[in-house]
């Protein structure tokens, strides 16, 4: 892939529907009285999993033109016995959320995942489960798929989870719509609150009191119209691009900017970036707006603390920002997160370097030494698509050309990134 320089970047886009909610519309709809209309559906491998996984549940999911789904769901004692094993794909929130609703019905299922992703462990979801009293068993214990779940009866309990394990509320949540008396999850920060919000306006009784939530024990969900918003995880490319090309102005149209997730508008506003949110509104208890964003002078800044949960997907693009602002830009608290666990923080340091940015990375982060100036290079993509997309907005403010190599993710996870770009 060649990318040349750009003196500007000028429009209106939209993005994809967030991912995250995409997959809960479908789950909790599944579980909810009625029919549900998605509009603005994420249509990914990942999501389709979910849609896969229940429709072997007999849930009747009708996949409509323009990003729309039609699901008539069973209500939450309504699922049927799945007649094969259940696949969640790729996708760990699929997996996680799955769990949470199987290891609630009165019937056997089980359930695997695809490829690489069977590698990958699953244990700390299924822990605090079957402290719930949930009969979950696999590989290693149940740390490893495929994993078999046996009806049992579940009850509430208090569980504390760290930063590093926030993705387990969901699950532990959704148990507590079936288990007798309350589940409740305290954590260290406020994490993505999709669920809570979701449940709530589908008719579920999830009682949030700062870092601690409790679900109760409903009788049913309710079928209600879901919009999703646009992914801000992917707008952050484009906000990105709107703010480090010279004379660029961009509008992202209908973006989520539920406050634990969109802690990478905090962070680029005390860099000194140019960020207005427009037409701000709610939708299904979602808050979103269109971003739009101008040209603007960065500053280092650092970033550390309770915000890390709120911009850990962005960490890659954030990078970037970093590497055109003037002054030095300290990335602290990353231990224990995939992005720096998984290797990704180190091969976007490594393929920024060689565009002409001074970083390094730390015990905990990175350290990038902005200079406001990258130059043209060849660079890999590393077939991962926060890297690859990343290095495509980098690529729009360095000097020359560009050539990024092994880019093929982007055709799975967002085919249309290079024609939205080429349009502004």
């Amino acid at each position: 892939m060649l990318i040349e320089q750009r003196d500007s970047l000028k429009g209106e886009i939209t993005v994809p529907g967030d991912k995250s909610i995409s997959h809960r519309a479908i789950l909790f709809s599944s579980l909810a009285k009625g029919n549900t209309e998605i509009d603005g559906f994420m249509m990914g491998e990942d999501c389709l999993c979910t849609i896969d996984c229940f429709r072997k549940m007999q849930v009747s999911i009708e996949i409509l033109p323009n990003n729309k789904i039609r699901v008539l769901g069973n209500g939450l004692y309504g699922l049927n016995p799945p007649g094969t094993p259940l696949n969640a794909g790729r996708s760990g929130t699929a997996i996680r959320l799955l769990l949470g609703v199987l290891s609630c019905q009165p019937f056997s299922s089980v359930i695997t995942r695809s490829g690489s992703a069977l590698r990958k462990p699953i244990g700390k979801v299924v822990s605090p489960l079957r402290e719930m009293g949930a009969d979950i068993r696999g590989r290693e214990n149940g740390n490893l798929c495929p994993l078999s779940i046996r009806p049992s009866k579940l009850a509430g309990k208090s569980h504390n989870i760290s930063i590093l394990h926030t993705y387990i509320k969901s699950p532990l949540l959704i148990a507590g719509l079936y288990a007798e008396g309350e589940t409740t999850v305290i954590e260290e920060a406020k994490s993505r609150d999709h669920s809570e919000l979701m449940l709530n306006y589908l008719g579920a009784d999830i009682v949030v009191d700062g870092l601690k939530v409790t679900s109760h024990r409903v009788e049913n969900l309710f079928a209600q119209k879901i919009q999703i918003p646009g992914d801000i995880s992917i707008a952050a490319y484009f906000i990105t691009a709107g703010i480090i090309v010279p004379n660029s102005d961009i509008v992202i149209k209908g973006v989520g900017i539920n406050p634990t997730r969109a802690g990478i508008l905090e962070v680029y506003k005390s860099m000194g970036a140019h960020i207005e949110l427009l037409n701000k509104r709610t939708v299904n208890n979602e808050e979103i707006a269109d971003i739009r964003v101008v040209s603007s002078s960065l500053k280092g800044t650092t970033i550390k603390g309770d915000i890390i949960p709120r911009l850990i997907d962005e960490i890659p693009i954030i990078t970037v920002a970093a590497a055109m602002a003037e002054g030095t830009t300290t990335i602290k608290g990353l231990d224990g997160f995939k992005t720096k666990e998984s290797g990704k923080l180190k091969r976007i340091l490594a393929e920024l370097a060689k565009l002409g940015a001074r970083v390094n990375e730390t015990e905990d982060g990175a350290v990038i030494e902005g200079k406001g100036f990258l130059r043209g290079s060849i660079v890999e993509g590393n077939n991962d698509a926060a890297i690859t997309m990343s290095l495509c907005i980098a690529s729009l403010a360095a000097e020359g050309e560009t050539t990024i190599r092994k880019t093929q993710i982007l055709d799975i996870v967002y085919p249309d990134f290079i024609s939205v770009l080429n349009g502004l």
